[in-house]
């Protein structure tokens, strides 16, 4: 079986070329490029591979013009031809769909806005406002341009990073982005940390007592920490932390300029709340990848071989792990 499917990958690579020359000799002869095959080589190769098993099993072998394309796949090979990587073409994809996901977004929120009654001029103004101030108002936003010349507008000037002027802080919107970046960062990649390590060492720990009462019990708590909302938890730790003990501020935020220790402080109890439902959720996941490479062959020869189960766990489990906790 084995040389069946060696053989009739390579005939059907041979049948791939064969297309891609007869698309080019008739794109020649016609002097139009009606069809280029090239960078689909590998996936004619797949479909035609699962043919021609099918085909030797009741007809025979079919490489009579075999030595005529094998010369052709050297010539395509020298003249520079390459299939397109897997991961390049997944990385594209991806990339394309950020941008199609974000356009689709910017979009339906400019419609969204555009169909509900009332503009950015009479709020600015109040309901008493008279509508002739009104008008001007509108006027000197542009808001009265059409609505595709406005998302228009507004869609060139994010490519050139201008984004425009606040209607409610008039002032650039770039700079207020970037005013709040300075906290929402730091913040974001402290409840990230949070919900990493804590994520990580309750969802090995009870893979490891896997139905044990430690596993229950963290699973128990998991339950409890996806059902708890963030703005509660965030109360509760202000009355525990900031009110009975005394240990943080209630709230604001001293500012980068008091040290980094007094502005990591100050994020220490909103990064705690961010991060629990997060961490509980990762938990789970890490759990069940943790429980599913336990069951490879590889972890019962370390442990036949004597490493240790935690040595094991987070050395060669939790590694081969990681990939569906990380996606």
């Amino acid at each position: 079986m084995g040389r069946v499917d060696r053989d009739a990958r390579h005939r059907a690579h041979l049948h791939a070329l064969r297309l891609v020359e007869v698309a080019d000799a008739f794109g020649a002869l016609v002097r139009v490029d009606l069809v280029e095959l090239r960078a689909h080589v590998d996936r004619i190769v797949r479909a035609l591979g699962l043919a021609d098993i099918a085909v030797d099993a009741f007809v025979g072998d079919h490489e009579s013009h075999a030595p005529i394309i094998a010369n052709k796949a050297r010539l395509l090979h020298e003249s520079g031809y390459a299939a397109p990587r897997p991961m390049s073409l997944f990385i594209f994809k991806r990339l394309a769909t950020l941008i199609a996901t974000l356009i689709g977004a910017s979009v339906i929120v400019f419609l969204v806005l555009e169909i509900l009654p009332g503009n950015a001029a009479q709020m600015l103004m109040g309901p008493d406002a008279a509508p002739e101030a009104v008008a001007a108002l509108a006027t000197k936003l542009g808001l009265d341009q059409p609505a595709w010349t406005r998302y228009w507008h507004w869609i060139a000037g994010l490519l050139t990073g201008n984004l425009g002027d606040s209607y409610a802080y008039s002032s650039p919107v770039l700079d207020l982005i970037l005013e709040r970046l300075a906290l929402t960062v730091p913040l974001a990649l402290l409840a990230m940390a949070f919900t990493t390590v804590l994520a990580l060492l309750v969802g090995v720990t009870a893979a490891a007592r896997h139905n044990k009462l430690g596993d229950v019990g963290l699973m128990g708590l998991t339950q409890v920490g996806i059902a708890i909302p963030n703005f509660w938890f965030a109360i509760l730790l202000i009355l525990v932390f900031s009110v009975q003990l005394q240990w943080f501020s209630a709230g604001g935020f001293e500012g980068w300029g008091e040290g980094i220790f007094a502005g990591l402080k100050s994020l220490l109890l909103p990064a705690l709340s961010l991060a629990v439902v997060q961490a509980a959720i990762l938990a789970r996941i890490t759990r069940s990848a943790v429980l599913e490479v336990m069951r490879e062959d590889f972890v019962r020869t370390a442990r036949a071989k004597g490493v240790s189960q935690r040595a094991v766990l987070w050395t060669h489990v939790l590694r081969n792990a990681m990939i569906p906790v990380v996606t």
